[in-house]
């Protein structure tokens, strides 16, 4: 299996940008797909980004691509999400995952491993 722990959020302007880190141990890390989710308060965990095995095909929510990009370095074991742009409602706890299926893309119950997440805070 894998540990992933994310790291990089903070409280940010509105208009800002951060980047967010997933470092992952364990099993080896090329061998899963790995995404990035959001949970905003009362709201349900919904899908952000998600990167092949490779790191050659990235998928996006459509309301996100452009501003958000998913990254990964197969060699330092780490994901990264580079969020720009950022606005009030892209407030949430953001978190990581891995899943053993290859093209697991915006389906959260196809991930099998889960950080514990990271919050990111917009100010208007």
């Amino acid at each position: 299996q894998v540990q992933l722990v994310e790291s990089g959020g903070g409280l940010v302007q509105a208009g800002g940008s951060l980047r967010l880190s997933c470092a992952a141990s364990g099993r080896t890390f090329s061998s899963y797909a790995m995404g990035w989710f959001r949970q905003a308060p009362g709201k349900e965990r919904e899908f952000v980004a998600a990167i092949s095995r490779s790191g050659d095909y990235t998928y996006y929510t459509g309301s996100l691509k452009g501003r958000f990009t998913i990254s990964r370095d197969n060699a330092k074991n780490t994901l990264d999400l580079q969020m720009n742009s950022l606005k009030p409602e892209d407030t949430a706890v953001y978190y990581c995952a891995a899943a053993t299926t290859a093209f697991p893309m915006g389906d959260r119950h196809k991930y099998n491993y889960w950080g514990q997440g990271t919050q990111v805070t917009v100010s208007s």
